[in-house]
């Protein structure tokens, strides 16, 4: 890695991450969302709500954060000079999650101040979120590559926040336990940290890192697709 080239790449960013509007939006929904909460559930917040916020943070933050970046450099057409420079693929993907991450930890720790959950975070609940991230980074990546442009990337965003974000949610709906609802959805990355949390047990971070690896592998095919067509 080269720490100039990425540096680079993130002072780039983050100039852009605030001529964004739609960018700057997003931090602020979670933490509304927290602050709202915090004032429904005085005394008690239930463990789902904690992770739907959570979830709500990755999918909404992390991962719309560095689709709208890489789905801009496509299609302003300046992602071909990125790829064709001495930058290489982790240059590239470093630097351009650094706003993502930056502005994920600072949305994240204000959620959780403001509902005031800190228990919620053992050992293995750290270590997933660790997982988490690197996972949405991949999956945004991989997305922004693969969408046509970055207006296409809201019509991806909506199913990652309901599907990948808000899945601890669909505990709550009463089905029968072992309903394949159930079964998929308790599957997917922020329902498998929740178990984590819960159960305070290692399982759900392997499945976790088996998700991590997907999207990885997702991100350079769809990296290397672009920098063939180009």
């Amino acid at each position: 890695m080269n720490i100039k080239r990425i540096l680079a790449i993130f002072e780039k960013d983050i100039k852009d991450f605030f001529k964004n509007t739609s960018l700057v939006i997003m931090p602020v929904v979670p933490i509304l969302l927290a602050l709202f909460y915090s004032v429904l559930f005085d005394d008690f917040i239930p463990l789902f709500t904690v992770f739907i916020i959570i979830g709500m943070v990755f999918a909404g933050v992390t991962s719309y954060c560095i689709m709208i970046m890489m789905a801009e450099e496509k299609e302003k057409n300046t992602l071909r000079t990125l790829m064709m420079s001495p930058a290489s693929f982790l240059d590239i993907i470093v630097g351009k999650s650094l706003v993502a991450i930056v502005m994920t930890l600072l949305t994240l720790m204000i959620s959780v101040v403001l509902l005031d959950v800190y228990d919620v975070f053992n050992l293995q609940v750290i270590i997933g979120s660790v997982l988490l991230l690197l996972f949405f980074i991949f999956l945004g990546i991989g997305i922004g590559l693969f969408a046509k442009s970055i207006a296409a990337t809201s019509f991806y965003i909506m199913p990652i926040i309901f599907i990948f974000g808000f899945s601890p949610m669909f505990d709550v709906f009463g089905l029968a336990e072992g309903h394949l609802v159930n079964v998929i959805f308790d599957a997917l990355p922020v329902s498998l940290l929740m178990q984590a949390s819960d159960e305070g047990t290692w399982m759900p971070l392997i499945f976790i890192t088996i998700w991590v690896v997907v999207a990885y592998l997702f991100a350079f095919y769809s990296y290397q697709k672009n920098k063939s067509d180009d």
